[in-house]
């Protein structure tokens, strides 16, 4: 059912990331009327996507967003949000989203595992650099294992080619991405929106009634019985503040980042040409997770430049690199600003994670193959804003804020960081969000109206 610019639609979901396109496509599989505001564009066919062109001009201040402490953010502004530019990597629920929060999301995430065929890459694909990585870690004592992917090889019609470029945006068409869930909601009669710049939540008598922003020039306001706020960890508590919920984007988390590289021996290729992450392994004592991965081949320069002239020109060895990322635990400190900085301070605890990682990221390139001269470690970066409208802060556990009516479902519901790849949890969220929705709210499609949720 097509949803008209005059009609009161069912649900107005906020951002197509992950979490918002699997809220969107089960309730349009519903019957539910939807409207998908995104305030990025569809990049998909755009001939700079993939490129490095692209990222400067679909990810936010092109690229270039820092936090007050200097450490870089990549927020993809499209539709499909940060699975635009993700690495393909999937991980389950961590255990204590059941054990401490009571959300159980087996049932939901076994499902989109089926669905997306989420498995590791065949072990021919993983890449020679990579496993011989993986083997000298299991000679540190470390089991890596293969990482599960969003990736499926079969789909390539051109053949599979996958390496450091891929998290520029995926060219091959191996790599899943939320805007195919997006797809699937148009499909079954959402509308999708871009450039739709949500400013605020409508409340009214006390509940949310739709939103308003710009689209474009244009200011737009738009009404819904239900609405679900995905603008992602970022975007959401900025849109939260502005509706009145003032605890939103105190706090949040970044599973802070940083690469180890190194140069392999003469006639040793490196991962610059491998799929990334095809490896990983973490180190739950100690709070981070490793795994294979190297920056795309202009961006190398610019990541190892502060540690001297002398890094930046092994830039001609790219080829021969291997590298280990280092993913930590970190802690839920700082905020969002009222100005939209961003304040996120390392604590003693993050720092102590990221030494330990480090010295075990070395060790590691060592035993592979790398001479010690050439190791450098790349500055910090954020990758996973999260935890910005926490479960139990913000939202209560079935993700619904204080103001009646209105939802949360993307990053910035984690009650912690994740220690982990974030996408398969935030669809598993979408899914059991949907669920409780419709079971709520009924089925328009079939009852003619519902009675709100």
């Amino acid at each position: 059912m097509n949803a008209g610019e005059s009609d009161l639609l069912d649900a107005i979901v906020v951002g197509s990331g992950p979490g918002g396109a699997t809220v969107a496509r089960e309730l349009a599989r519903a019957g539910w009327r939807v409207a998908i505001l995104e305030r990025g564009r569809d990049h998909r066919r755009s001939p700079a996507y993939g490129t490095y062109l692209g990222p400067v001009r679909y990810a936010a201040r092109g690229s270039f967003l820092y936090t007050r402490q200097g450490m870089n953010v990549i927020r993809p502004l499209m539709v499909g949000g940060a699975t635009s530019m993700f690495c393909g990597s999937a991980a389950p629920p961590p255990a204590w989203f059941a054990e401490r929060y009571g959300i159980d999301l087996t049932r939901e995430t076994e499902e989109t595992v089926r669905e997306l065929r989420i498995r590791p890459l065949p072990a021919e694909l993983r890449g020679e650099a990579s496993t011989r990585i993986a083997e000298a870690a299991a000679g540190e004592g470390m089991e890596w294992t293969p990482q599960p992917k969003f990736m499926d090889p079969d789909r390539c019609p051109r053949g599979f080619d996958c390496g450091a470029h891929c998290m520029l945006g995926c060219r091959c068409g191996a790599k899943w991405s939320a805007a195919e869930f997006v797809d699937e909601a148009v499909a079954h009669g959402a509308v999708l929106r871009t450039r739709a710049r949500v400013d605020r939540v409508l409340v009214d008598g006390g509940e949310a009634v739709g939103v308003v922003g710009r689209q474009g020039r244009r200011a737009f306001e738009l009404r819904a019985r239900t609405i679900i706020l995905a603008a992602g960890g970022l975007g959401t508590p900025a849109i939260l503040r502005a509706s009145g919920v003032a605890e939103a984007g105190r706090g949040l988390a970044m599973d802070s980042t940083l690469m180890v590289y190194g140069v392999a021996p003469e006639g040793s290729g490196g991962i610059a040409h491998e799929p990334p992450m095809t490896w990983g392994w973490t180190d739950h004592e100690h709070g981070y997770m490793l795994s294979t991965l190297i920056d795309p081949w202009l961006l190398f320069p610019l990541v190892v430049a502060h540690a001297g002239p002398r890094h930046v020109l092994g830039w001609a060895r790219w080829g021969r690199m291997l590298g280990v990322m280092i993913k930590i635990k970190d802690s839920v400190s700082g905020e969002i600003a009222a100005d939209g900085s961003i304040d996120k301070p390392l604590t003693d605890h993050d720092r102590r994670r990221f030494e330990h990682g480090e010295r075990t990221a070395r060790r590691i390139l060592v035993r592979a193959g790398c001479d010690p001269d050439t190791l450098v470690a790349t500055r910090l970066r954020g990758t996973h804003p999260s935890a910005t409208a926490r479960i139990d802060d913000v939202v209560d556990r079935e993700l619904r804020t204080a103001i009646p009516g209105l939802y949360v479902c993307d990053a910035s519901v984690f009650p912690e960081a994740l220690d982990a790849p974030t996408v398969l949890t935030i669809i598993a969220l979408g899914k059991r969000l949907a669920a409780h929705l419709i079971a709520a709210g009924g089925t328009p499609a079939r009852t003619g109206t519902r009675t709100g949720a």
